[in-house]
Protein backbone atom coordinates (compact mmCIF):
# COMPACT_ATOMS: atom_id res chain seq x y z
CA UNK A 1 0.00 0.00 0.00
CA UNK A 2 1.16 3.25 -1.20
CA UNK A 3 1.59 6.38 1.76
CA UNK A 4 -0.43 8.40 -0.63
CA UNK A 5 -3.24 5.59 -0.76
CA UNK A 6 -4.39 6.35 2.65
CA UNK A 7 -5.40 10.05 2.42
CA UNK A 8 -8.19 11.82 0.25
CA UNK A 9 -4.91 13.13 -1.74
CA UNK A 10 -2.13 12.08 -3.64
CA UNK A 11 -0.06 14.40 -2.75
CA UNK A 12 3.06 14.22 -1.38
CA UNK A 13 5.25 16.08 1.15
CA UNK A 14 8.27 18.07 -0.46
CA UNK A 15 10.78 17.00 2.17
CA UNK A 16 9.70 13.25 2.99
CA UNK A 17 8.06 10.75 0.13
CA UNK A 18 6.16 7.88 0.82
CA UNK A 19 8.82 5.69 0.32
CA UNK A 20 11.02 7.58 2.17
CA UNK A 21 8.71 7.17 5.32
CA UNK A 22 9.19 3.09 4.86
CA UNK A 23 12.72 2.89 4.43
CA UNK A 24 14.60 0.98 6.17
CA UNK A 25 18.64 -0.02 6.25
CA UNK A 26 20.99 -2.88 7.48
CA UNK A 27 22.57 -0.46 10.48
CA UNK A 28 20.30 1.86 12.11
CA UNK A 29 18.09 -0.82 14.27
CA UNK A 30 21.82 -2.12 15.93
CA UNK A 31 21.68 1.23 17.46
CA UNK A 32 18.62 0.83 19.22
CA UNK A 33 19.23 -3.04 19.93
CA UNK A 34 22.56 -2.04 20.95
CA UNK A 35 20.66 0.14 23.86
CA UNK A 36 18.30 -2.23 25.32
CA UNK A 37 21.52 -4.71 25.61
CA UNK A 38 23.18 -2.14 27.26
CA UNK A 39 20.13 -1.43 29.86
CA UNK A 40 20.17 -5.26 30.22
CA UNK A 41 23.55 -6.01 30.73
CA UNK A 42 23.96 -3.13 32.87
CA UNK A 43 21.35 -3.83 34.94
CA UNK A 44 22.21 -7.42 35.89
CA UNK A 45 25.87 -5.91 36.72
CA UNK A 46 24.70 -3.50 39.19
CA UNK A 47 22.23 -5.94 40.59
CA UNK A 48 24.79 -8.64 41.19
CA UNK A 49 27.36 -5.77 42.30
CA UNK A 50 24.94 -4.57 45.09
CA UNK A 51 24.55 -8.60 46.06
CA UNK A 52 28.52 -7.97 46.67
CA UNK A 53 28.42 -4.79 48.70
CA UNK A 54 25.25 -6.67 50.94
CA UNK A 55 27.70 -10.00 51.47
CA UNK A 56 30.62 -8.26 52.61
CA UNK A 57 29.15 -5.87 54.77
CA UNK A 58 27.43 -9.06 56.48
CA UNK A 59 23.85 -8.41 56.17
CA UNK A 60 20.88 -10.62 55.63
CA UNK A 61 19.75 -11.42 52.25
CA UNK A 62 16.65 -9.55 52.38
CA UNK A 63 18.68 -6.02 52.13
CA UNK A 64 18.61 -7.52 48.54
CA UNK A 65 14.89 -7.53 47.52
CA UNK A 66 14.66 -3.46 46.76
CA UNK A 67 17.45 -3.85 44.39
CA UNK A 68 16.05 -7.26 42.78
CA UNK A 69 12.68 -5.91 42.57
CA UNK A 70 13.77 -2.86 40.68
CA UNK A 71 15.65 -5.47 38.21
CA UNK A 72 13.22 -7.35 37.95
CA UNK A 73 11.02 -4.35 36.36
CA UNK A 74 13.93 -3.73 34.30
CA UNK A 75 14.42 -6.51 32.87
CA UNK A 76 10.90 -7.34 32.05
CA UNK A 77 10.81 -4.17 30.27
CA UNK A 78 13.59 -4.72 28.22
CA UNK A 79 12.26 -8.58 27.57
CA UNK A 80 9.38 -6.33 26.00
CA UNK A 81 12.00 -4.47 24.42
CA UNK A 82 13.40 -7.85 22.72
CA UNK A 83 9.63 -8.42 21.59
CA UNK A 84 9.62 -4.91 20.19
CA UNK A 85 12.87 -6.36 18.16
CA UNK A 86 10.43 -9.18 16.75
CA UNK A 87 7.59 -7.00 16.24
CA UNK A 88 10.30 -5.05 13.32
CA UNK A 89 11.15 -7.95 12.10
CA UNK A 90 7.99 -9.92 12.07
CA UNK A 91 7.05 -7.03 9.51
CA UNK A 92 10.49 -7.53 7.40
CA UNK A 93 11.66 -3.84 8.62
CA UNK A 94 14.43 -4.42 11.23
CA UNK A 95 16.62 -4.18 8.64
CA UNK A 96 16.88 -4.04 4.86
CA UNK A 97 18.22 -7.03 4.14
CA UNK A 98 15.70 -9.91 4.42
CA UNK A 99 17.94 -12.68 5.86
CA UNK A 100 19.59 -10.46 7.93
CA UNK A 101 16.04 -9.35 9.50
CA UNK A 102 15.17 -12.89 10.16
CA UNK A 103 18.57 -13.90 11.44
CA UNK A 104 18.99 -10.36 14.10
CA UNK A 105 15.62 -10.94 14.76
CA UNK A 106 15.58 -14.13 15.99
CA UNK A 107 19.10 -13.99 17.79
CA UNK A 108 19.35 -11.03 19.19
CA UNK A 109 15.12 -10.76 19.81
CA UNK A 110 13.54 -14.14 20.17
CA UNK A 111 15.36 -16.69 21.10
CA UNK A 112 16.54 -15.16 24.50
CA UNK A 113 12.73 -15.14 25.04
CA UNK A 114 12.11 -18.62 23.68
CA UNK A 115 10.39 -18.01 20.86
CA UNK A 116 11.26 -17.65 16.80
CA UNK A 117 10.50 -14.86 14.74
CA UNK A 118 8.49 -16.63 11.97
CA UNK A 119 6.12 -18.09 14.94
CA UNK A 120 5.51 -15.14 15.88
CA UNK A 121 4.61 -13.35 12.47
CA UNK A 122 2.39 -15.79 11.88
CA UNK A 123 0.33 -14.53 14.98
CA UNK A 124 1.11 -11.06 14.61
CA UNK A 125 0.14 -10.70 11.01
CA UNK A 126 -3.48 -12.16 11.56
CA UNK A 127 -3.96 -9.73 14.27
CA UNK A 128 -3.34 -6.98 11.74
CA UNK A 129 -5.18 -7.62 9.07
CA UNK A 130 -7.93 -8.81 11.61
CA UNK A 131 -7.35 -6.26 13.99
CA UNK A 132 -10.08 -6.62 16.41
CA UNK A 133 -11.63 -9.32 15.13
CA UNK A 134 -12.81 -11.81 17.92
CA UNK A 135 -12.42 -15.60 16.01
CA UNK A 136 -9.30 -14.18 14.12
CA UNK A 137 -7.29 -11.73 15.47
CA UNK A 138 -5.07 -14.32 17.66
CA UNK A 139 -4.59 -11.60 20.19
CA UNK A 140 -8.29 -10.99 20.92
CA UNK A 141 -8.78 -14.70 20.73
CA UNK A 142 -5.92 -15.76 23.00
CA UNK A 143 -7.25 -12.84 25.34
CA UNK A 144 -10.29 -14.59 25.95
CA UNK A 145 -8.93 -18.16 26.34
CA UNK A 146 -7.05 -17.00 28.74
CA UNK A 147 -9.15 -14.96 30.44
CA UNK A 148 -6.98 -11.72 30.29
CA UNK A 149 -8.80 -9.88 28.00
CA UNK A 150 -11.69 -7.22 29.82
CA UNK A 151 -14.95 -6.18 29.36
CA UNK A 152 -14.50 -2.93 27.82
CA UNK A 153 -16.26 0.14 28.07
CA UNK A 154 -14.37 0.14 31.45
CA UNK A 155 -14.66 2.37 34.05
CA UNK A 156 -11.94 3.96 35.86
CA UNK A 157 -11.85 1.82 39.10
CA UNK A 158 -12.38 -1.18 37.39
CA UNK A 159 -9.48 -0.76 35.01
CA UNK A 160 -6.87 -0.13 38.31
CA UNK A 161 -8.80 -2.84 39.94
CA UNK A 162 -7.92 -4.94 36.97
CA UNK A 163 -4.30 -4.15 36.82
CA UNK A 164 -3.90 -5.03 40.55
CA UNK A 165 -5.03 -8.50 40.09
CA UNK A 166 -2.58 -8.77 37.15
CA UNK A 167 -0.30 -8.33 39.61
CA UNK A 168 -0.84 -12.22 41.36
CA UNK A 169 2.41 -14.30 39.62
CA UNK A 170 -0.24 -17.15 39.15
CA UNK A 171 -2.39 -15.02 36.54
CA UNK A 172 0.65 -13.56 35.22
CA UNK A 173 2.36 -17.21 34.93
CA UNK A 174 -0.93 -18.14 32.98
CA UNK A 175 -0.88 -15.34 30.33
CA UNK A 176 2.85 -16.01 29.54
CA UNK A 177 2.14 -19.94 28.72
CA UNK A 178 -1.02 -18.94 26.64
CA UNK A 179 1.21 -16.84 24.82
CA UNK A 180 3.36 -19.10 24.15
CA UNK A 181 0.97 -21.66 22.76
CA UNK A 182 -0.62 -18.98 20.41
CA UNK A 183 2.30 -17.45 19.07
CA UNK A 184 4.62 -20.16 19.82
CA UNK A 185 2.96 -23.67 19.32
CA UNK A 186 0.61 -22.32 16.92
CA UNK A 187 -2.65 -22.88 19.14
CA UNK A 188 -6.57 -21.50 18.62
CA UNK A 189 -7.81 -20.67 15.22
CA UNK A 190 -4.93 -18.48 13.27
CA UNK A 191 -6.20 -17.94 9.56
CA UNK A 192 -2.85 -18.43 8.68
CA UNK A 193 -2.20 -22.14 9.97
CA UNK A 194 -2.36 -24.71 7.03
CA UNK A 195 -4.53 -27.75 8.35
CA UNK A 196 -3.40 -29.83 5.73
CA UNK A 197 0.29 -29.59 6.92
CA UNK A 198 -0.34 -29.62 10.60
CA UNK A 199 3.32 -31.50 10.97
CA UNK A 200 4.65 -33.72 13.96
CA UNK A 201 4.03 -32.41 17.38
CA UNK A 202 7.31 -34.26 18.51
CA UNK A 203 8.80 -31.45 16.13
CA UNK A 204 7.73 -29.07 18.94
CA UNK A 205 8.46 -31.30 21.92
CA UNK A 206 11.57 -32.43 21.71
CA UNK A 207 12.48 -28.51 21.31
CA UNK A 208 10.63 -27.50 24.59
CA UNK A 209 11.69 -30.35 26.39
CA UNK A 210 15.07 -29.54 25.73
CA UNK A 211 14.61 -25.67 27.09
CA UNK A 212 13.21 -26.67 29.97
CA UNK A 213 14.97 -30.16 31.36
CA UNK A 214 18.65 -29.48 29.81
CA UNK A 215 18.66 -26.32 32.91
CA UNK A 216 17.64 -28.41 35.41
CA UNK A 217 19.99 -30.71 34.54
CA UNK A 218 22.29 -28.42 34.29
CA UNK A 219 21.59 -27.10 37.86
CA UNK A 220 21.56 -30.51 39.68
CA UNK A 221 24.87 -31.56 38.26
CA UNK A 222 26.67 -28.54 39.24
CA UNK A 223 24.84 -28.47 42.74
CA UNK A 224 26.42 -31.95 43.17
CA UNK A 225 29.72 -30.10 42.72
CA UNK A 226 29.15 -27.09 44.87
CA UNK A 227 27.60 -29.19 47.74
CA UNK A 228 30.45 -31.47 48.29
CA UNK A 229 29.04 -34.40 46.84
CA UNK A 230 31.35 -34.93 43.94
CA UNK A 231 34.58 -33.14 42.57
CA UNK A 232 32.79 -29.90 41.67
CA UNK A 233 35.20 -29.74 38.37
CA UNK A 234 34.39 -33.09 37.17
CA UNK A 235 30.94 -32.12 37.55
CA UNK A 236 30.90 -29.15 35.79
CA UNK A 237 32.39 -31.50 33.05
CA UNK A 238 30.10 -33.69 32.99
CA UNK A 239 27.02 -30.93 32.91
CA UNK A 240 28.79 -29.66 29.71
CA UNK A 241 29.36 -33.42 28.18
CA UNK A 242 25.77 -33.66 28.86
CA UNK A 243 24.45 -30.71 27.41
CA UNK A 244 27.00 -31.27 24.27
CA UNK A 245 25.44 -34.49 23.89
CA UNK A 246 22.01 -33.02 24.20
CA UNK A 247 22.38 -30.89 21.49
CA UNK A 248 24.26 -32.98 19.23
CA UNK A 249 20.97 -35.56 19.44
CA UNK A 250 18.86 -33.18 18.79
CA UNK A 251 20.53 -31.41 16.11
CA UNK A 252 20.53 -34.74 14.61
CA UNK A 253 16.81 -35.16 15.23
CA UNK A 254 16.14 -32.24 13.41
CA UNK A 255 18.30 -33.29 10.85
CA UNK A 256 16.85 -36.24 9.68
CA UNK A 257 13.05 -35.60 10.52
CA UNK A 258 11.24 -35.29 6.84
CA UNK A 259 10.11 -32.04 5.68
CA UNK A 260 6.48 -32.77 5.94
CA UNK A 261 7.49 -33.24 10.55
CA UNK A 262 7.72 -29.57 10.28
CA UNK A 263 4.05 -27.81 10.59
CA UNK A 264 3.65 -25.75 7.46
CA UNK A 265 1.46 -22.03 7.54
CA UNK A 266 0.06 -20.00 4.61
CA UNK A 267 3.44 -18.51 4.98
CA UNK A 268 6.29 -18.99 3.77
CA UNK A 269 9.27 -18.68 6.24
CA UNK A 270 12.66 -16.61 5.12
CA UNK A 271 14.68 -19.60 6.91
CA UNK A 272 13.99 -22.78 6.78
CA UNK A 273 12.14 -24.10 9.94
CA UNK A 274 14.56 -26.60 9.89
CA UNK A 275 17.51 -24.16 10.48
CA UNK A 276 15.77 -22.04 12.58
CA UNK A 277 14.59 -24.74 14.89
CA UNK A 278 18.69 -25.66 15.36
CA UNK A 279 19.72 -22.47 15.54
CA UNK A 280 17.64 -22.20 18.16
CA UNK A 281 18.57 -25.18 20.19
CA UNK A 282 22.31 -23.98 19.32
CA UNK A 283 21.44 -20.45 20.62
CA UNK A 284 20.19 -22.24 24.27
CA UNK A 285 23.51 -24.56 24.56
CA UNK A 286 25.61 -21.57 23.67
CA UNK A 287 23.89 -19.49 26.81
CA UNK A 288 23.26 -22.67 28.92
CA UNK A 289 27.02 -23.66 28.73
CA UNK A 290 28.40 -20.13 28.95
CA UNK A 291 26.36 -20.27 32.18
CA UNK A 292 27.72 -23.26 33.42
CA UNK A 293 31.61 -22.20 32.43
CA UNK A 294 31.10 -18.93 33.80
CA UNK A 295 29.54 -20.30 37.28
CA UNK A 296 32.87 -22.88 37.93
CA UNK A 297 35.40 -19.95 37.04
CA UNK A 298 34.08 -17.33 39.08
CA UNK A 299 32.41 -19.85 42.05
CA UNK A 300 29.36 -17.47 42.17
CA UNK A 301 25.72 -18.85 41.80
CA UNK A 302 25.39 -17.76 37.91
CA UNK A 303 22.53 -20.36 37.51
CA UNK A 304 20.22 -18.62 40.34
CA UNK A 305 21.59 -15.07 38.77
CA UNK A 306 19.78 -16.07 35.35
CA UNK A 307 16.90 -17.75 37.27
CA UNK A 308 16.31 -14.68 39.14
CA UNK A 309 17.12 -11.76 36.86
CA UNK A 310 16.27 -13.25 33.47
CA UNK A 311 13.57 -16.24 33.73
CA UNK A 312 11.63 -14.91 36.83
CA UNK A 313 10.59 -11.60 35.09
CA UNK A 314 9.98 -13.66 32.00
CA UNK A 315 7.34 -14.81 33.61
CA UNK A 316 6.06 -11.51 35.96
CA UNK A 317 6.97 -8.23 35.06
CA UNK A 318 7.39 -9.15 31.06
CA UNK A 319 3.60 -10.43 30.84
CA UNK A 320 2.34 -7.79 33.11
CA UNK A 321 4.03 -4.88 30.40
CA UNK A 322 2.62 -7.10 27.75
CA UNK A 323 -1.26 -7.42 29.11
CA UNK A 324 -1.06 -3.53 30.14
CA UNK A 325 -0.39 -2.60 26.09
CA UNK A 326 -2.68 -4.69 24.53
CA UNK A 327 -5.31 -3.28 26.35
CA UNK A 328 -4.13 0.27 26.09
CA UNK A 329 -4.16 -0.23 22.45
CA UNK A 330 -7.03 -2.21 21.40
CA UNK A 331 -8.86 -1.97 24.56
CA UNK A 332 -12.63 -0.11 24.04
CA UNK A 333 -11.60 0.24 20.45
CA UNK A 334 -13.53 -1.40 17.14
CA UNK A 335 -12.47 -2.76 13.60
CA UNK A 336 -12.64 0.71 12.01
CA UNK A 337 -9.42 1.58 10.05
CA UNK A 338 -8.90 4.68 11.88
CA UNK A 339 -10.19 3.57 15.33
CA UNK A 340 -8.79 0.28 16.00
CA UNK A 341 -6.31 1.97 18.24
CA UNK A 342 -4.87 5.14 19.15
CA UNK A 343 -1.45 7.44 19.41
CA UNK A 344 -0.06 8.08 22.73
CA UNK A 345 2.08 10.34 24.25
CA UNK A 346 3.41 9.20 27.13
CA UNK A 347 7.15 10.08 29.31
CA UNK A 348 9.93 7.74 28.42
CA UNK A 349 10.32 5.40 31.59
CA UNK A 350 6.41 4.38 30.69
CA UNK A 351 7.51 4.20 26.23
CA UNK A 352 10.38 1.73 27.59
CA UNK A 353 8.53 -0.06 29.84
CA UNK A 354 4.77 -0.20 27.49
CA UNK A 355 5.24 1.07 23.79
CA UNK A 356 8.57 -0.69 22.62
CA UNK A 357 10.10 0.44 19.47
CA UNK A 358 7.20 2.83 18.70
CA UNK A 359 4.13 0.85 19.85
CA UNK A 360 3.08 4.26 21.16
CA UNK A 361 2.32 5.33 17.06
CA UNK A 362 0.11 2.61 17.37
CA UNK A 363 -2.81 3.62 14.76
CA UNK A 364 -0.14 4.80 12.26
CA UNK A 365 1.40 1.27 12.86
CA UNK A 366 -1.86 -0.41 11.72
CA UNK A 367 -2.81 2.21 8.81
CA UNK A 368 0.74 1.04 7.53
CA UNK A 369 2.76 -1.58 8.58
CA UNK A 370 5.54 -0.64 6.38
CA UNK A 371 7.21 2.20 7.84
CA UNK A 372 9.47 1.79 10.54
CA UNK A 373 8.98 3.07 13.80
CA UNK A 374 11.39 5.29 14.26
CA UNK A 375 9.79 7.14 11.22
CA UNK A 376 6.09 6.88 12.38
CA UNK A 377 5.88 9.41 14.24
CA UNK A 378 6.85 11.78 11.19
CA UNK A 379 4.34 9.37 9.37
CA UNK A 380 1.95 10.21 11.99
CA UNK A 381 2.27 13.88 11.17
CA UNK A 382 2.10 12.99 7.87
CA UNK A 383 -1.49 11.79 7.94
CA UNK A 384 -2.76 14.44 10.03
CA UNK A 385 -1.65 17.06 7.38
CA UNK A 386 -2.74 15.11 4.12
CA UNK A 387 -5.41 12.44 5.27
CA UNK A 388 -8.56 14.40 6.80
CA UNK A 389 -9.91 11.12 8.36
CA UNK A 390 -7.12 10.31 9.55
CA UNK A 391 -6.84 13.85 11.21
CA UNK A 392 -10.44 13.68 11.94
CA UNK A 393 -10.98 10.17 13.63
CA UNK A 394 -7.22 9.79 15.06
CA UNK A 395 -7.76 9.69 18.69
CA UNK A 396 -4.22 11.00 20.88
CA UNK A 397 -3.91 9.87 24.32
CA UNK A 398 -1.79 11.68 26.93
CA UNK A 399 -0.79 10.19 30.01
CA UNK A 400 -2.49 8.53 32.46
CA UNK A 401 -4.47 11.46 33.72
CA UNK A 402 -7.86 12.14 33.33
CA UNK A 403 -9.35 14.85 30.93
CA UNK A 404 -10.13 17.95 32.69
CA UNK A 405 -12.33 19.56 29.76
CA UNK A 406 -13.26 18.90 26.55
CA UNK A 407 -10.18 21.24 25.15
CA UNK A 408 -7.47 18.86 27.13
CA UNK A 409 -6.47 15.11 25.48
CA UNK A 410 -8.15 12.48 27.09
CA UNK A 411 -5.64 9.87 29.26
CA UNK A 412 -5.10 6.19 28.89
CA UNK A 413 -8.32 5.67 31.58
CA UNK A 414 -10.32 7.84 29.82
CA UNK A 415 -10.17 5.76 26.26
CA UNK A 416 -11.13 3.09 27.84
CA UNK A 417 -14.11 4.15 29.04
CA UNK A 418 -17.34 4.54 27.55
CA UNK A 419 -17.02 8.02 26.94
CA UNK A 420 -14.75 7.00 24.20
CA UNK A 421 -16.33 3.78 22.93
CA UNK A 422 -15.91 4.29 18.84
CA UNK A 423 -19.35 3.38 17.03
CA UNK A 424 -20.94 2.93 13.43
CA UNK A 425 -17.79 2.37 11.91
CA UNK A 426 -17.24 0.78 9.17
CA UNK A 427 -15.12 -2.91 9.46
CA UNK A 428 -11.54 -2.39 8.07
CA UNK A 429 -9.78 -5.82 7.06
CA UNK A 430 -5.78 -4.95 6.28
CA UNK A 431 -5.11 -7.28 3.51
CA UNK A 432 -1.39 -4.63 2.59
CA UNK A 433 -0.57 -6.54 5.79
CA UNK A 434 0.94 -9.28 4.21
CA UNK A 435 2.42 -7.16 0.78
CA UNK A 436 5.79 -7.67 2.48
CA UNK A 437 5.12 -11.58 3.33
CA UNK A 438 5.59 -14.60 0.75
CA UNK A 439 1.62 -15.73 0.88
CA UNK A 440 1.80 -19.62 -0.55
CA UNK A 441 -2.17 -19.83 -0.62
CA UNK A 442 -3.94 -16.71 -1.54
CA UNK A 443 -7.15 -18.18 -1.97
CA UNK A 444 -7.61 -20.10 1.74
CA UNK A 445 -6.86 -16.23 3.15
CA UNK A 446 -9.55 -14.62 0.98
CA UNK A 447 -11.72 -17.22 2.51
CA UNK A 448 -11.14 -15.88 5.71
CA UNK A 449 -11.00 -12.34 4.50
CA UNK A 450 -14.81 -12.80 2.82
CA UNK A 451 -15.73 -14.49 6.36
CA UNK A 452 -14.26 -11.70 8.58
CA UNK A 453 -15.92 -9.22 6.46
CA UNK A 454 -19.28 -10.68 6.94
CA UNK A 455 -19.21 -11.90 10.29
CA UNK A 456 -18.28 -7.70 10.90
CA UNK A 457 -21.44 -6.73 9.02
CA UNK A 458 -23.57 -8.85 11.20
CA UNK A 459 -21.81 -7.15 14.42
CA UNK A 460 -22.73 -3.81 13.11
CA UNK A 461 -26.35 -5.09 12.30
CA UNK A 462 -26.82 -6.33 15.87
CA UNK A 463 -25.40 -2.99 17.43
CA UNK A 464 -27.23 -1.04 15.89
CA UNK A 465 -30.62 -2.64 17.12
Amino acid sequence: MSIASTGETTRRPQAQSGSGLKARDNTTNFVYIAQVYLIMIGTIAATIWSYSVVADAGLSWWWNVPATFVAILIIGASQHQLGGIIHEGTHYILFADRKLNELASDWLGAFPIYTSTHAFRLHHLSHHQFVNDPTRDPNMEQGHASGHWLDFPIAHIDFLVAILKQLNPLRLISYIVARAKYSALGAGSNPYTNPDKPGSPWAIRWGVLFMVLMPFVQVVLIALGVLGYADRGLMTGIALAVLVAGWAAATVYYLVIPDEAYAESLIDSVISHRVTTISRITYLTILFGALTLTEYYTQAPVWGYYGLLWVLPLFLTFPLFMVLREWIQHGNADRGRYTNSRIFIVNPVLRYAVFPFGMDYHLPHHINASVPHYRLKDFHAYLMDRDKKYAAQALVVEGWKQDEDELSPPGIVDVLGPKYTPRGNKVHIDNDTLIEADVNDKAAIAAHVEASRADGTLESKESSK
